[in-house]
């Protein structure tokens, strides 16, 4: 069986790269004008408009009807959502957290440091106390290392008999959990904090969610927090009935993108993407373009919370100077596109207008404030449009406002969908279609979607099965494909960073590319084939398949580019 299986992975993978030739190598507009097949409008569908379709979706279509199961997912609040994926995601409290709740829950040894000094509190919660009071032992301890003192270590033959020590380091997965079961909870506490990380991850995989996340808070808060962002992205992809709603949140997640990594963006993330993306995905540009200029996580990864007019009060006294990294990348990336027309003049006055635009205690509440002190009052010039002098936060509203009325911002947001939607090079007489709906409806976001949804090139044969998957999206689909149980999601991670997709890792501004062309290289498609390998024997960690449907999983992995399609 698994030599056979393997055998189809292969034909698979050359088959894809073989499709994915020759379609390119067929004259664009003949392509675009050829319709596709009934049949083939539903599986197109499934595959653009969602992570992938799951067994059941195609008939599903059928009894509803293409055009009105569209038009519901262009309204998720029409969707119930699925019970499975909301029982996943409770447990992620980190995902429903203000900044200021997490660095209390979660906090950062910076934070630990000032709870051991009493200038924040400790949380209330038992699970979160035991957390935190093993990072201030270590903090002590390492202030005794360094004074020469040796910091004691937890003995776990203090707290157990033999013969359970013996079933928690050699027991099978039911006996240790057996054992836990029969402890207090004080003394489970202090058996977790006595084991070693390879003993903890041993019990991990086989513990219940309560326990699994207890094991996780020891293993570091800032690890959960990372953890409980990756894990909930994939229960959406791979669970979500509101499908179309998470691939546009992935893509604009992606257009306005924050780097994971970079200090207190470790904690502002997820408010990011809860707050200012996903309210606005198929709302108006411009509501979605100050959503994320006013967040803390945009403010401080582009580092604009620090930028000040060097002539105004905090520019004088504290010695703060301009800081040209926003204004730059909203040109560039958000609105106007690279050849959008603006000059280098246009940057720095773009970036006068946004001085003052900053965050209240980073650190700690973490919330947009304008600083009137940090603000550049001069006159400024952007776009040919002069902005009076005087105008505080309301210059950065204007631009703002200006940028999302530009035929440029227009044309090059329609362009961006168009590549995620259509094709990697979409025709031209689609994207000004587009960018024209763009212009009339002020920027309304599903109806420039809709027009793209309406046209004869959408349902062409230059888009059908034309786009090779990111990783994060032949992961998902291959997922839902086969119906997999996703216990949880770090193993899936990990993979993801393999394939070159690590999620909210993406250090560039730019983002991940929407073009199928950017994962078309030797290494990523053998890290494709190593995780169609895995998936098949089950070797990752927290995702069960079904044996029976391997041979169908060849297909589902869907190797080469071309999106996997029912047949």
């Amino acid at each position: 069986m698994k030599s056979a299986v393997l055998t189809v992975l292969i034909v698979c993978l050359l088959a894809g790269i073989s499709a994915y030739a020759k379609k390119k190598g067929t004259p664009e507009s003949a392509q675009f004008r050829a319709p596709i097949s009934n049949d083939q409008k539903i599986q197109h569908a499934l595959n653009r408009l969602t992570f992938g379709p799951r067994p059941g979706d195609v008939e599903q279509i059928r009894a509803m009807g293409l055009k009105k199961w569209m038009d519901r997912e262009l309204h998720p609040e029409r969707i119930p959502e699925n019970p499975v994926l909301e029982a996943k995601l409770r447990p992620l409290d980190s995902l429903t957290m203000s900044p200021a709740q997490m660095v209390v829950s979660y906090p950062s040894p910076q934070m630990v440091k000032a709870m051991v000094d009493g200038k924040l509190p400790f949380p209330d919660d038992p699970d979160k106390r035991m957390m935190i009071r093993k990072l201030v032992a270590h903090f002590q301890g390492k202030q005794d290392q360094d004074s020469g003192a040796e910091p004691p270590a937890p003995d776990l033959a203090a707290l157990l008999p033999p013969e359970q020590q013996r079933a928690l380091r050699s027991g099978t997965p039911q006996q240790k959990l057996d054992l836990f079961a029969s402890l207090t909870r004080d003394r489970q506490d202090q058996v977790l904090d006595a084991m070693g990380q390879g003993m903890r991850a041993q019990l991990f995989a086989a513990a219940p969610p309560d326990l699994r996340r207890r094991i996780e808070r020891l293993g570091g808060p800032q690890q959960v927090v990372a953890r409980d962002l990756s894990e909930g992205k994939l229960y959406r992809a791979v669970y979500s009935d509101r499908q179309l709603q998470e691939v546009l949140t992935d893509f604009w997640y992606n257009h306005f993108n924050v780097f994971l990594e970079k200090g207190v963006d470790h904690y502002l993330v997820t408010s990011y993407e809860r707050d200012a993306i996903r309210p606005h995905v198929l709302g108006r540009f411009e509501d979605l373009l100050r959503a994320t200029a006013q967040s803390p996580a945009m403010l401080f990864y582009l580092d604009n919370w620090q930028s000040a007019g060097p002539q105004s009060a905090a520019g004088l006294r504290r010695k703060l100077g301009l800081n040209e990294n926003y204004g730059r990348e909203l040109l560039e990336l958000h609105t106007l596109g690279v050849d959008g027309g603006y000059t280098q003049k246009d940057v720095t006055e773009v970036a006068r207008c946004f001085t003052g635009w900053t965050i209240r205690q980073p650190q700690r509440e973490a919330v947009f404030e304008f600083n009137p002190r940090m603000h550049d009052n001069g006159e400024k010039v952007v776009l040919g449009v002069r902005i009076p002098a005087g105008g505080g936060e309301h210059d950065g509203l204007m631009v703002l406002h200006l940028l999302a009325r530009q035929p440029a911002t227009a044309r090059f947001i329609s362009r961006e969908l168009a590549m995620r939607f259509v094709a990697d090079d979409p025709p031209d007489r689609l994207v000004d279609r587009m960018a024209a709906t763009f212009l009339k409806k002020d920027g309304d976001l599903r109806a420039v979607l809709k027009t793209m949804f309406d046209s004869p090139e959408f349902w062409s044969r230059g888009a059908y099965r034309s786009k090779m998957k990111s990783p994060l999206e032949m992961v998902a689909s291959s997922l839902r494909a086969l119906h997999a149980d996703v216990d949880f999601g770090f193993g899936l991670d990990n993979q993801l960073s393999q394939l070159g997709e690590p999620l909210y890792r993406k250090a560039e501004p730019t983002g991940y590319s929407n073009s199928g062309r950017e994962w078309a290289n030797s290494a990523g498609l053998l890290a494709r084939m190593n995780f169609g390998l895995a998936l098949v024997n089950n070797r990752i960690q927290g995702v069960k398949v079904d044996g029976g449907q391997q041979p169908q999983l060849a297909e589902a992995v869907s190797l080469g580019s071309p999106e996997f399609q029912k047949k």
